[in-house]
């Protein structure tokens, strides 16, 4: 079975919902893993546009990379460029994917349109995570 981890700067929004979509789609062909660089704690609003599309990341803690040094990954994918830049080097034989996406976090504006950006952002990581179990994992 393959070992998936997404990285981000602090696990509470991008590699939640990208940990929770790639659960999905890889339907128990692989163990998904998230963390970040730094810990910032889930973020409610990524669980509730999550919980929208109907997958359930309420019960995801937010970890630090260092947690997981010991796994043999077989890919790691950065979803932000924070991550990428700044990612501790653990030794892994692993593929390294990035694709940025923007931080829903850092919305502006009344509550509507900041979830209207987590929204969008989870649709982008949707799109990503299922192209991605689609050429990495059939």
């Amino acid at each position: 079975m393959k070992n998936i981890l997404v990285l981000c700067t602090g696990n509470s929004c991008r590699s939640q919902i990208a940990e929770g979509y790639l659960r999905h789609f890889a339907n128990n062909k692989a163990n998904i893993y998230s963390a970040g660089i730094e810990t910032h704690g889930v973020n409610p609003k990524a669980i509730q546009v999550m919980a929208e599309d109907g997958i359930d990341i309420s019960k995801h803690t937010s970890n630090n990379i260092d947690e997981y040094m010991d796994i043999p990954f077989d890919f790691v994918i950065t979803v932000c460029d924070n991550a990428k830049e700044n990612c501790p080097y653990f030794p892994t034989k692993a593929q390294r994917f990035h694709q940025n996406f923007p931080d829903p976090a850092k919305a502006t504006g009344d509550l509507n349109t900041v979830m209207n950006e987590f929204r969008s952002v989870r649709d982008m990581i949707k799109a990503y995570s299922e192209s991605f179990i689609n050429e990495h994992l059939s």
